[in-house]
């Protein structure tokens, strides 16, 4: 007798802005099995109307503000979509509501409100509490994490990644919203955007154990540093050099790759969303490339993490805790730029290396999501 169906989540979304429309709401909308929305609000009426418009979803679920949808009985859980800093406060509303929590990144303002989150989390223990980092889902640095850990490339000893786009604010892109052009929280883009590449190195490379930053504001169009160069020492003994730029002038192209040095070879994480590659070259002078298109920046997995916490009590990867430890990162930086110092990173509780996330009951790391992957080989011998 097979097993009843689990109805999907009824979900409610608090912030209905750019995030959810070109990052959530496409990967909702392949996951009905999992996820049904039955209420929406926005602080903005004529944005609530645009996300009606795109979805299909009833404009008749609009709620009237926050309240009115956490006082709903069919909303179980929320996906919340605001501004940095009004993320904590509304959080705190949501689990206070008896909801489960999808929150988007980052957790905390500065190094004050991340502990408020972390006691927060630990003060609703009933209740799945994830803050979105969709990097730890990615199929490319997810399928890079598997080669390190099997030892494609021996012991990483050195990380390299410079990172340079010009970032100006456009009408209808992240960077034209005025809360990112003065922003109230510390660390400004580096905070907001650069958390991920953080993400991306904690993910690869382990925890960090001593971070020396310096920073520059060379961008007038942000109120907070566009700058920032970043010395690492990692808790397993490699060391590694983070650079991100974000200039108001037009910068020539650049790979923007990350490099990791092994005893036994190297790793090179390179592309974009549309198509990422990852080459391993060994000691034989060959050289392994995979190819990742359609594979969604990793929204959709970090939802079906978010539901199987929900519906199974799995433990989520993106946890509250492993939020704050990629926070913390950034305000460490800031804090060694100021004092011009080496300064230590502090363990976050409950965080400890990022785990390596699968589909729940598989051993493979992309069974059932959608996405291509093309393999070749090639020789760089002279």
């Amino acid at each position: 007798m097979a097993a009843p169906a689990i109805p999907p989540i009824r979900l409610g979304l608090i912030g209905t802005g750019l995030a959810v429309e070109k990052l959530h709401w496409p990967a909702l909308r392949g996951l009905a099995d999992r996820y049904v929305v039955t209420a929406f609000t926005d602080a903005s009426a004529e944005q609530c109307g645009r996300f009606a418009g795109y979805s299909g979803v009833d404009p008749a679920k609009a709620a009237a503000d926050r309240a009115a949808l956490l006082a709903r009985e069919d909303v179980d859980a929320v996906l919340i979509s605001v501004p940095i800093p009004h993320l904590y406060e509304v959080a705190c509303d949501a689990l206070a509501a008896g909801k489960d929590v999808l929150c988007e990144k980052p957790a905390g303002v500065d190094a004050e409100q991340a502990a408020d989150f972390l006691a927060l989390a630990a003060g609703h223990p009933d209740r799945t509490f994830m803050v979105g980092e969709n990097y730890f889902y990615r199929d490319d640095l997810r399928y890079a994490r598997a080669l390190l850990d099997d030892g494609a490339i021996g012991r990483p000893h050195l990380m390299a990644w410079r990172y340079a786009v010009r970032s100006v604010p456009r009408a209808g892109g992240f960077t034209g919203t005025p809360w990112r052009q003065r922003p109230q929280y510390r660390g400004g883009v580096h905070l907001d955007f650069g958390v991920h590449h953080i993400a991306q190195i904690r993910l690869l490379c382990g925890d960090i154990a001593r971070v020396h930053g310096a920073v520059q504001a060379a961008n007038s169009t942000v109120d907070a540093p566009s700058d920032l160069a970043l010395n690492l020492v990692f808790a397993g003994g490699a060391i590694g050099n983070y650079t991100a730029s974000f200039p108001e002038i037009p910068v020539p192209s650049e790979p923007n790759d990350m490099r990791l040095y092994g005893t036994e070879g190297v790793l090179v994480l390179a592309g974009s969303e549309p198509e990422c590659r990852v080459t391993r070259s060994g000691s034989d002078a060959t050289t392994h490339t995979t190819v990742f298109r359609g594979s969604d920046n990793g929204y959709r997995a970090e939802l079906v993490d978010f539901a199987d916490a929900v519906q199974f009590g799995a433990r989520p990867v993106g946890s509250v805790a492993q939020s704050v430890a990629n926070a913390m990162v950034v305000q460490r930086a800031f804090d060694s730029a100021e004092r011009a110092a080496v300064l230590a990173l502090d363990p976050v509780p409950g965080a400890g290396p990022v785990p390596l996330w699968r589909p729940r009951g598989s051993a493979g790391l992309f069974d059932g999501l959608p996405g291509q992957r093309i393999s070749s080989t090639a020789s760089f011998a002279a």
